[in-house]
Parts: structure tokens; sequence; C-alpha cells
């Protein structure tokens, strides 16, 4: 009984092992951005949100039984961050009495609106699908990513621009167009009958 307990925890380990050696790098960035550390220097704060993400998703490996692991470490994370940091509306950037601002891709951002964003455009998460991970409308979702999307576009103070892997970005300029994201504005069309 021992031994084939011993080799269920092996295959255990090896299955999450094998996943974190695939994973942990896309999970790492998602939570550095969640984090608004800056690119290329420790990001203590992200890595452990990474931690316990994975913490938590080793503790329920057995339970996962073909749900993906990736899709839990990610809503683990996504969880921690929202419980840690939701009540904080204000940027890191605008709070009174915190240090000038470390250079993190996403530092003008709220935590919600950071938040949305890395699960909506880095992670690709649908609009419903953030809405019910979060507890929110999808109409709240989808206003939180226009409202980041328009942050980001917007001109940073003193004329600042952003480094991302080496690359220096003006906010401005260089942040891609977002055609996956229909405009609430615009009128539906739809298809009337034909009798």
């Amino acid at each position: 009984m021992r031994e084939r307990r011993a080799a269920q925890e092996r295959r255990r380990a090896r299955e999450f092992e094998a996943f974190v050696a695939g994973a942990a790098g896309r999970l790492l960035r998602a939570a550095t951005l969640l984090t608004a550390e800056p690119e290329g220097q420790p990001a203590p704060a992200a890595e452990r949100l990474l931690t316990l993400a994975l913490a938590r998703t080793y503790a329920a490996w057995d339970r996962l039984r073909g749900e993906d692991p990736y899709d839990r470490a990610r809503q683990e994370m996504a969880a921690h961050y929202a419980h840690s940091a939701w009540r904080a509306r204000l940027p890191r950037a605008l709070r009174p009495g915190t240090p000038p601002p470390s250079g993190g891709l996403l530092e003008r951002l709220s935590p919600q609106e950071r938040l949305v964003l890395v699960l909506r455009l880095y992670e690709g998460v649908a609009e419903e699908q953030t809405a019910a991970q979060l507890g929110l409308p999808a109409e709240r979702v989808h206003t939180l990513c226009l409202r980041a999307v328009g942050h980001m576009r917007s001109k940073p103070r003193a004329g600042r621009s952003v480094s991302l892997g080496g690359e220096a970005l003006h906010p401005v300029r260089d942040v891609p167009d977002l055609p996956h994201l229909p405009d609430s504005s615009a009128p539906q069309r739809t298809e009337a009958a034909a009798p």
C-alpha cells in the first residue's frame, strides 16, 4: 500500500514539475504585469504571487480531473491578487506617501484595471469568463478594460516612455490597436428574419 501511494506521489510530482517547466514563464510574466514591477529587475511581489498560485494548484492537482492546470493556476493568481489589491483603487503612482514610480509597464493603472487588462488582453480570457471569475457584471469588465486601454494610450506624466524587453515604448504611439474589443458605442446590427 505504501509503495503504491509513493508511486502516485512521484507521478504527481513529475506531472506538476512538467507543468511548471512549461507554464511558469508565462505565469510569472502575468504576475509581473499585475504587480506592476519593472521589467528586467527582480520582482519579489510577482514571485510571491506566482508561488502562492502554484502551491494552491499543486494542492488541488489530484482534483483537477480534466481541468486545465494553467487555467487553475491563473484563476488562483487572479483570485489572490484581487483579494490582496482590490481595495486599493488608486494607481500606485498616485497614492500619497508612495515612492516614485518604479517603471512597471502597467503602473499607471488601478489594481482592478490591471487585473482586467491582464486577464482580457494578455491571457485572452473571454469577457464573460473574466466577469464570472471576478464576480462583476460583464459590462463593468468591459468598461474597466476600455478605461485601462485608454489610460495606456494617454500621454504619460512628464513624457516618460516605458521599456519592454529592452525596447522603449511610448504609451501614446506604440500601444497597438485592439480590434478584438468591440466598440460599445457602435449600434449592434441584427439580421431581420425573412417573412
